[in-house]
């Protein structure tokens, strides 16, 4: 295993009730970088990256076997506590879902959650973070108005922005552009490259263009299992398995 990881998956096996939903995973992901994990529905990709800040554990009759690595520390080991490993792994996920209240309340809700009372310092998080989700000069001037008038593009900035106000150290995107427009796809893969300056980014997509686009390594799954996992361009140009090559040509998924 990689020294260097941020996190490493190690001999993972994972089950709802009696399904085994993944099967032996082992990978590491870099600090720095952003790894696409592509593949056909149902392939364990969404069940992976929802096991990286223990989102599992809200579903009953789960189960996990093998280690979760996160900076050194096992993160299901029984005094890790849940909230703070989501706390330090933001969760980006598939539609936009903004709270039902203003776009500043958005951002500083958690924050005030976890202490912060003053407003200057609400304030600073709050411009700070839409700033690096590359939406404050569109909403700077309408923080006290509902976030539910954003058009789509935006309130995924916005999810974005809300997840970097807590200051993680990863963040997790569960296919963040499958719900948006081809224009506020773009912005957001442009968004992805300029963070991984600061954080590392795991992705879940289903747009094999987008993992080639955006991400330095990919895993393709299938099954359950991790077929194939390298840098992106050896995956997209030459692929050691022939399940990777017949995905990626299209032959099947």
């Amino acid at each position: 295993m990689d020294e260097k990881a941020i996190i490493s998956v190690r001999n993972v096996d994972f089950y709802y009730d009696i399904f085994h939903a993944l099967q032996g995973i082992s990978m590491d992901f870099a600090p720095n970088s952003v790894t696409a994990l592509i593949g056909p529905s149902g392939c364990g990709k969404s069940t992976l990256l929802r096991l990286l800040n223990r989102m599992n554990d809200l579903i009953d009759k789960t189960r996990l076997e093998g280690e979760i690595i996160f900076e050194g520390e096992n993160i299901y080991a029984p005094d890790v506590d849940p909230v703070e490993i989501r706390r330090r792994i933001g969760m980006v996920f598939q539609k936009p879902n903004p709270f039902p209240k203003t776009i500043y309340k958005n951002i500083s809700y958690a924050p005030h959650l976890m202490g912060v009372s003053s407003r200057s310092q609400l304030d600073a998080i709050v411009e700070k973070s839409l700033r690096q989700a590359v939406l404050w000069d569109e909403v700077k001037d309408i923080l006290n108005q509902s976030a539910m008038m954003l058009s789509g593009g935006q309130q995924q900035r916005l999810c974005i922005a809300r997840a970097l106000a807590m200051k993680p150290d990863v963040i997790l995107m569960d296919e963040p552009t499958s719900a948006l427009d081809p224009i506020s796809t773009a912005k957001i893969e442009e968004l992805i490259g300029e963070l991984k300056e600061n954080y590392t980014i795991i992705i879940v997509t289903h747009n094999m263009q987008q993992a080639a686009r955006v991400s330095d390594k990919t895993g393709f799954f299938y099954l359950g299992r991790l077929i194939e996992y390298s840098a992106t361009e050896k995956i997209f140009t030459l692929p050691t398995m022939k399940q990777t090559e017949d995905y990626i040509t299209g032959r099947f998924g």
